[in-house]
């Protein structure tokens, strides 16, 4: 027997008798290509578990555990519980790489709570002015007012750039949001995380990773709004307005493909959220829940292939689909960890709102997270879930998200029509790193 083909029996026989590690020195059939591509580094975090912190794809086969899914091509990808926490199967999950629009999780879990959903807000050219060039936009028009409510449907389904400054303005400026997104990412245990930009346009320094967007769409499936937003299909959104006419609305629809589909991609059974991006540094990046069964999973993917259309969605599908299979199965290699105050008991409140800031009835809800976990000291913390009004209570270690979510339908919604507005073009709407705005000059480009 040829000695590659005793070496791999060697390691599918381990494999099967315990988990298993599988480190870019085992593909020994790897095109020599991949010498040129990114390593993770040597040293990640273990926070989550000592397994985490290994590079490579780490999980635990077993009897009855499905393998994971062949030609998983993402530099970094995660499956969890999304109720206990339980980390399925990771590769890299900790490896610190630039986010692209999913970091727009953490600053909507960050600034949602604070500003009421019916507020208006006039909109001035400077709000305007520093929108990254090639950015992917709602099509916000200055000297026109929207509500907040409208800035929301623009950042969660369109990734608009657009609607994510003007938030941020109203939230007390750039700079003291991006400070507050970073504070609540401590808060959160996200500590792989770096926020530069508050829309996660390319910047120097601007990190995360599968494990912290995973933790980020966690707590912010929690909030109502933040789960409505993220499993809306499409929606109307206002145009302009001229003079002695009603103002127009065009149609938007979520860049999101699991849950709209798009050719090569059907909408995923039971998705519901959660964000995509894509940049010229980041490639896509995507984190997703699905509902099957009464069972919630979280998958996160960053950097697939650019080779595949459409890979992410695929890839994060396929994840999704093992996920489900595996669990109940499958021994867990880590665990996603609860926020610090839910974690000590201490009854912090994570990221502060603005000063000044409307809370609205999410910053109302926050305060009541915090006040209840505040009683906590005995070890007891609380996770806020709020469905159908309800705030279920549990042990400090088990941050989780409450099974009865409003998913009914969303899987199988139908991808409605886009209509052509002549509006503002947004780049996102292929979420792939075909040529755009700004890309053949070299500049950088955020589709989604």
């Amino acid at each position: 027997m040829p000695v590659l083909k005793k070496i791999a029996l060697t390691v599918t026989s381990a494999a099967l008798l315990s988990g298993f590690t599988l480190t870019p020195a085992v593909a020994a059939d790897k095109d020599k290509s991949d010498d040129k591509q990114p390593k993770p580094p040597g040293v990640m975090s273990s926070l989550g578990g000592e397994r985490l912190s290994m590079s490579g794809s780490q999980v635990n086969l077993g009897p009855g555990v499905p393998v994971l899914p062949k030609g998983l091509t993402g530099r970094s990808w995660i499956v969890a519980d999304a109720e206990n926490g339980d980390v399925l199967a990771a590769h890299n999950s900790h490896w610190r790489l630039p986010p692209a629009s999913t970091l727009k999780m953490l600053f909507a879990d960050t600034v949602l709570p604070a500003l009421q959903p019916t507020q208006t807000h006039k909109v001035t050219e400077s709000e305007l002015s520093g929108v990254g060039e090639g950015s992917s936009l709602v099509g916000i028009k200055e000297d026109h007012t929207y509500t907040v409510h409208d800035l929301w449907l623009g950042v969660f389904l369109r990734s608009g750039n657009d609607a994510v400054h003007v938030l941020s303005e109203m939230y007390g400026g750039i700079p003291q949001t991006v400070a507050a997104m970073q504070k609540h990412a401590e808060e959160l245990q996200a500590l792989d995380t770096v926020v530069v930009s508050p829309d996660g346009y390319d910047a120097p320094r601007q990190v995360s990773s599968a494990y912290d967007l995973t933790l980020i769409a966690r707590s912010g499936m929690q909030k109502k709004d933040f789960r409505e937003y993220a499993a809306t299909a499409s929606a109307d959104f206002p145009g302009e307005k001229k003079k002695g006419k009603k103002r127009d609305s065009f149609e938007i629809q979520n860049t999101n493909r699991l849950i709209t589909g798009d050719i090569g991609v059907d909408p995923y059974k039971g998705i519901a959220g959660v964000k995509n991006g894509y940049t010229t540094h980041a490639g896509n990046t995507f984190t997703g829940v699905a509902e099957r069964n009464g069972k919630v999973l979280l998958v996160t993917v960053m950097n697939p292939s650019a080779e595949e259309s459409h890979a992410v969605y695929k890839e994060a599908a396929k994840l999704l689909d093992w996920g489900f299979a595996a669990s109940g199965k499958v021994t867990p290699v880590g665990e996603l960890v609860p926020p610090k105050s839910v974690d000590t008991g201490t009854g912090g409140k994570g990221a502060a709102p603005a000063a000044g800031a409307d809370q609205g009835t999410g910053g109302q809800a926050e305060a009541a997270h915090a006040s209840a976990a505040s009683k906590g000291s005995s070890g007891v913390g609380v996770a806020l879930a709020i469905i159908g009004g309800l705030l279920v209570v549990v042990a400090a270690a088990v941050y989780l998200v409450n099974r009865r979510w409003p998913l009914a339908g969303l899987g199988s919604r139908s991808a409605p029509e886009t209509k052509d507005t002549g509006e503002a073009a947004d780049p996102a709407e292929t979420a792939e790193p075909a040529a755009s705005v700004g890309e053949s000059a070299g500049k950088p480009v955020d589709k989604a």
